[in-house]
């Protein structure tokens, strides 16, 4: 997909030796007492999102634009005071030529400014025979770097510029095409618990504002002005508009997104209750759903009980569309008593008494299933149980109203907030890269690894530990420690019991 130009190193270039002009200034006030009102805007999303904690260390992206700018500036001004280790990385696609050269100068001058060390990574994309627009494949190879330097340099998170408007854009954009409650959420302010969005709460004017009072100039992007992408229109038409009509119309369509997010993951967790006693798994990543439960749902579960079992035995996750659903729903509807669909990543299969799914076999040729499917894992329902394999543990969950009472950090049972996670749960073992905010340490995140060395747990044994996992992140090393920041607190109203059994047999015994 890319082909990398320049290695990823921590630049010390010196940008005004540099021949030729400069169209980004050096920070030229960025140590004032006093912070701007965004600033403060910012830490309050911070906060209220729970983005990262003090003592952390973020990656931050940076393309030159306005809104990665104010982020970098933003954040260089709380790193003494919250004591963040900063590194920024910036991708040179080289699609405009000489502008993407000019941005890359400008990102040098602003980091060395700022003293922040700065990755560059020059990609090359695909200009023919793209099964994806060059929008998207740009995204998909930004965020395979984002990843891949964030561990190089330990990074705990990885902040992006997205801002109000661009979530509104989003939101609009999914409309637009008939999403359903899913694609009205927009983006989250925290993705894969890894990567975070400080400007979520901030607007385009707000930026503006600041980067002119603080003295700051930055790059345009030319690309951004063309018709060509139906972005780009809604950008520039429809929520010019939509102001006009509405001035709050941002603002409100960022609570829409927030709104349905809410929802649908308690829907989410509503008809994963309701199957739970329905679905089978095993650890090849198949799974068998009871046909006569599926069909005595209404049609609204029904999509969102496929689509959470789809997307759950997918490694990518990718999103399955309403038509796909529906074929499948239309197939388990019939009175026939066997049928096949095929996927992109397996094949669905229709008999008398159960829908079942069965992935590809892994090919080796790069578009196999991922080999994480392949690992130990297991479904966890809510409420329910499942044995893991590992040490023969019973693993137990149930939803309870949350009373006020806290859980003593202890091996054998646990409380989480069920508000602050989405599902579905799983059971599995730990992988490399894997990492979690332990119960004690102030919300600061360690890779398990390094916790497992910690704790002196032998490497043959590590593998048979069990995990649970909810999308947001790691919950619990079972028998270990906690998640720090799914313990529940004053504002907690439900909250799930994760409990365990002792293993039958003694770790390290056959």
């Amino acid at each position: 997909m890319w082909n990398q130009r320049a290695s990823s190193s921590v630049a010390i270039t010196t940008p005004w030796k540099r021949d030729g002009p400069l169209h980004c200034t050096p920070p030229n006030s960025m140590n004032r007492t006093a912070w701007p009102p965004l600033v403060h805007r910012v830490v309050r999303t911070v906060r209220s999102k729970h983005l990262f904690q003090p003592g952390q260390r973020l990656l931050v992206a940076i393309s030159g634009g306005p809104d990665s700018v104010a982020l970098l500036s933003i954040l260089h001004r709380l790193h003494a005071q919250w004591n963040l280790t900063l590194t920024a990385v910036h991708c040179n696609y080289g699609l405009r030529g000489a502008e993407s050269e000019e941005d890359q100068r400008c990102v040098e001058t602003l980091c060395h400014g700022l003293a922040v060390p700065l990755h560059v990574r020059a990609v090359r994309l695909r200009t023919h025979g793209r099964p994806t627009s060059i929008q998207a494949e740009a995204r998909d190879v930004r965020y395979r770097v984002m990843h891949e330097i964030a561990n190089l340099c330990g990074a705990d998170r990885i902040a992006v510029g997205h801002t109000a408007d661009d979530q509104a854009e989003t939101v609009l954009l999914w409309m637009l095409r008939g999403a359903g409650l899913a694609g009205l959420s927009g983006m989250p302010a925290v993705r894969d618990d890894a990567v975070v969005r400080p400007l979520y709460e901030t607007t385009r004017r707000e930026i503006l504002t600041y980067l002119r009072t603080a003295g700051l100039s930055y790059r345009e992007d030319s690309s951004n002005a063309k018709p060509l992408y139906l972005r780009n229109r809604v950008r520039q038409e429809l929520i010019p508009l939509l102001t006009q009509l509405v001035p709050s119309s941002v603002e409100g369509l960022c609570r829409l997104a927030d709104l349905c997010r809410t929802d649908d993951r308690y829907l989410d967790q509503d008809v994963a209750a309701r199957t739970a006693s329905a679905v089978k798994w095993d650890r090849t990543g198949s799974w068998t759903l009871d046909r006569r439960v599926f069909l005595e749902l209404p049609l609204p579960l029904q999509r969102r009980c496929l689509r959470l079992l789809l997307r759950h035995a997918d490694a990518q996750q990718r999103p399955f569309g309403l038509r796909t659903i529906d074929h499948m729903i239309h197939l388990a509807s019939l009175p026939k008593s066997w049928s096949r669909l095929r996927l992109k990543a397996g094949h669905v299969v229709v008999t008398r008494e159960a829908l079942r799914f069965l992935p590809f076999p892994a090919r080796g040729d790069g578009h196999q299933q991922p080999s994480e499917n392949l690992t130990p894992r297991a479904s966890f329902p809510v409420p329910g149980e499942v044995i893991w394999s590992g040490t023969g543990q019973r693993l137990h969950v149930q939803l309870q109203e949350y009373d006020g009472r806290q859980v003593s950090p202890g091996r054998e049972q646990i409380l989480v907030d069920a508000d602050r996670i989405s599902l579905p749960l799983t059971v599995r073992r730990w992988l490399p890269g894997d990492r979690f905010c332990p119960r004690g340490m102030g919300g600061h995140s360690k890779k398990v690894q390094d916790f497992f060395t910690d704790m002196k747990i032998p490497l043959e044994a590590r593998s048979r530990i069990p995990l649970v996992v909810a999308p947001e992140g790691i919950l619990w090393i079972v028998g270990y420690r906690e998640d720090e920041r799914w313990v529940p607190t004053s504002s907690t109203v439900r909250c799930l019991v994760l409990a365990a059994d002792p293993p039958p047999l003694a770790e390290g015994t056959d």
